[in-house]
């Protein structure tokens, strides 16, 4: 079942989806399409990273993962695919790949390099008979790049035969948390859709250095103290405060029945420290 997934930071009332999906199948009927997140804030592509990131491993091996974000801004205007752990991925070079990916990829090739040749996607070498007919009426440059590329793929068509093979790629660095004797400073990376704010602090770093010490987590400021970890949200009191391992195994902190980014102004460079208290 060759599985094509979408990711994007596009209005649900916008056209895109709709044009994308009919294109995917007009030119590879057997596709099976998923939506993983239309919902990206625009052009984050951290946040886009960290969807897929959680996402990907448990769909088939062979799947390919095309992520339209920021998919038109890349410094040097090229798109990708990259094979990582048996899955593909179809991007802009606009520093993605190393928020998405935790080692280097097997294989990244250049889809616009494919033929030397340009058409209605701007710099792609896809040709015309591979992509479509110019005048589609859309007007984004990765549309038949993405959309071509990603049935080649899911056919099992060689990836070679999209472009040519690079050696490096834009990439971001993730944010990760910092060690100061018994203090870790981290920071939240993503806010789900319940308001409760995911860090990158990791059960093993927690582990690790506070090595069954008691704590103070601190959100934010001071005045905010949480100094137990629950096992599950219910554990606390609705609208009392609380913080836990997620199954992603990150400290997550959040408000029971409640919703801490919101009250709190959390967002994605809220800081939050894990002091321990104690010899080690």
């Amino acid at each position: 079942m060759p599985v094509i997934t979408l990711t994007t930071d596009w209005n649900k009332n916008d056209h895109y989806c709709g044009a994308v999906k009919g294109k995917i199948i007009s030119l590879y009927p057997n596709a099976t399409i998923v939506d993983i997140s239309h919902r990206v804030e625009t052009f984050n592509i951290a946040q886009a990273a960290f969807i897929l990131k959680n996402s990907y491993r448990h769909f088939p091996g062979g799947s390919v993962h095309t992520v339209w974000v920021n998919s038109e801004n890349s410094e040097n205007g090229r798109f990708l695919a990259a094979l990582y752990e048996g899955h593909f991925f179809i991007a802009a070079d606009n520093g993605l790949f190393g928020l998405l990916f935790k080692k280097e990829a097997e294989k990244i090739v250049n889809l616009n390099s494919a033929k030397g040749e340009k058409n209605d996607a701007g710099k792609t070498g896809l040709t015309e008979e591979t992509t479509g007919k110019k005048g589609e009426g859309c007007s984004f440059a990765a549309f038949s790049v993405f959309c071509y590329a990603a049935c080649h793929l899911a056919s099992g068509k060689d990836m070679s035969e999209l472009g040519e093979g690079v050696t490096s790629c834009s990439k971001s660095t993730p944010r990760r948390a910092t060690i100061d004797e018994d203090v870790i400073t981290g920071s939240v990376i993503y806010i789900d859709s319940y308001q409760n704010a995911i860090t990158n602090i990791t059960r093993d770093l927690f582990e690790r250095v506070g090595r069954g010490r008691s704590f103070e987590i601190l959100v934010q400021s001071n005045h905010y103290r949480i100094t137990r970890l629950n096992e599950t949200y219910g554990e606390t009191s609705p609208g009392e405060m609380l913080a836990l391992f997620n199954s992603l195994d990150l400290l997550e902190v959040a408000i029971n029945k409640g919703n801490i980014a919101q009250l709190l102004n959390l967002d994605t460079n809220s800081n939050v420290r894990v002091k321990f208290r104690g010899k080690k």
